[in-house]
């Protein structure tokens, strides 16, 4: 699970990770905000009205959900039970409020949050997207305070200061949790003495 605030370089970054593990899918979130020039359906998220977001809700079909700066995002249980019993590795882009949701109901996640290298930083970034207009960017700056805040018990925090950088640490990351032992337990059969 992966979080950040917004202009950290969050989906920069989970891209450069998508490219660099063929074998890692990226979880496709369900959202009721507007689609941006250039994304999607289906591929950056699921875009559906509030009214279909509601009965999702009302069916217990997503595994956390929540409201982010005025718009609804959610994660399918379905997409989290499928890869979990096909051996997937799903990357989840996801806010602080859902990935607070899904520590406490999912143990076995891994819980990565992406920092800018400081506040200056992250105002530049987001000013220079040039998609939000003042009053957003000025949301978005405030609520970046409380989510760093919250950035204290994820598993990791990567700087992204240099994208290569912050990319070579999260590899690190995902080589070294594929490595832990209940993952690889596994390996361990063709050890077995016979008769003992």
């Amino acid at each position: 699970m992966v979080s950040a605030p917004s202009g950290a370089g969050k989906t920069s970054l989970c891209q450069e990770l998508i490219d660099t593990f063929p074998d890692l899918r990226q979880s496709v979130s369900f959202t009721t905000r507007q689609k941006r020039e250039g994304e999607e359906d289906g591929v950056d998220y699921h875009f559906i009205s509030s009214e279909a977001f509601q009965e999702k809700i009302r069916q217990q079909q997503l595994a956390e959900w929540a409201e982010v700066h005025g718009n609804l995002y959610g994660t399918s249980l379905e997409t989290l039970n499928e890869a979990a019993a096909q051996g997937i590795d799903l990357l989840l882009d996801i806010d602080c409020q859902g990935a607070a949701q899904l520590k406490k109901n999912y143990q076995q996640g891994v819980f990565v949050f992406i920092l800018p290298p400081d506040y200056a930083e992250l105002e530049k970034r987001l000013r220079h997207r040039g998609t939000d207009d003042e009053d957003v960017i000025q949301r978005r700056l405030k609520n970046s305070e409380q989510e760093i805040s919250q950035s204290r018990w994820y598993d990791y925090l990567v700087v992204n200061d240099d994208i290569n950088l912050a990319k070579d640490n999260f590899i690190a990351i995902i080589k070294a949790e594929r490595c832990r032992s209940h993952r690889t337990a596994h390996l361990l059969n063709k050890f077995t003495i016979k008769g003992r």
